[in-house]
């Protein structure tokens, strides 16, 4: 049985950090496949454009950052009498500076979005996912999830819990028909690393980059098979990245920290 649900009458897909990148391209997918698709993120006129070029849509435009518009935004959802079947948190924002240094607002705001945004999305309705015994989550966190990450400590750690949450949602809930799915992509070329200042990444090996499309295809997949980790691209990327979360941490962090020093 797949661990994607077909499109229903009453459903939707719920897809967060929508408005570009990879967000965009599940959502598009989704789309496609016939699901209703709920479209989040910050920037409006981005949303509403995809909406209505989707059809089968509708924009939400809301700072996932913001605990009070987080709550009103899923009361919104709630009210409009469709059941989240889908749910996709894909929202992201990176910090890429020395902790000491770096901005406390940005790295609490990156700390809301990565982490705390998904768990309480995920258990807003998730409990309901169980109950029809139906649905599927897809988490998207990075290959650095696997690593510390010097110079992007925070994005990392942020990472690495969304993926050990959802590694154990995927064992509690998968007798319910439910699966959780957390895709660890590495470089992929959207807008993200310039609204993020992620310069660092123009050093890493061109085979290491992933498309956008390529990401969602992958993750639907995953998802569609129950899997609880996709590392999206060929099994050559895969190996490599996954091999980090099993390296002596020592040799892992004095490898990043050459990485990601500018």
């Amino acid at each position: 049985m797949s661990g994607l649900p077909e499109p229903a009458k009453g459903s939707t897909a719920l897809v967060t950090g929508a408005s570009s990148g990879i967000g965009e391209q599940i959502a598009r997918a989704l789309s496609a496949r016939g699901h209703h698709v709920t479209l989040v993120a910050r920037r409006k006129e981005r949303l509403e454009a995809l909406a209505q070029e989707l059809g089968n849509a509708c924009a939400m435009p809301v700072d996932l950052a913001d605990a009070s518009a987080r709550a009103l935004f899923m009361a919104v959802v709630t009210d409009a009498k469709r059941d989240v079947e889908v749910l996709v948190n894909c929202a992201g924002i990176g910090v890429y500076a020395p902790f000491h240094s770096s901005d406390g607002e940005r790295e609490l705001q990156q700390l809301r979005v990565l982490a705390e945004a998904p768990l309480e999305l995920t258990h807003r309705w998730l409990a309901a996912m169980v109950k029809r015994g139906r649905g599927a989550v897809i988490n998207i966190a990075s290959t650095s999830a696997f690593q510390a990450l010097p110079y992007n400590a925070g994005y990392a750690a942020a990472k690495s819990y969304l993926l050990l949450l959802s590694e154990a949602l995927h064992a509690e809930v998968a007798e319910f028909g439910v699966t959780v799915t957390c895709v660890c992509p590495g470089p992929v070329p959207t807008e993200f690393q310039e609204a993020n200042e992620a310069s660092f990444t123009e050093k890493l090996p061109k085979p290491m980059w992933v498309s956008a499309e390529r990401v969602a295809q992958d993750a639907l997949r995953g998802a569609e098979r129950s899997s609880r980790v996709v590392v999206p691209g060929s099994a050559l990327l895969s190996a490599s990245t996954i091999a980090n979360r099993y390296a002596p941490r020592g040799v892992a962090l004095s490898i990043a920290k050459r990485v990601m020093a500018e």
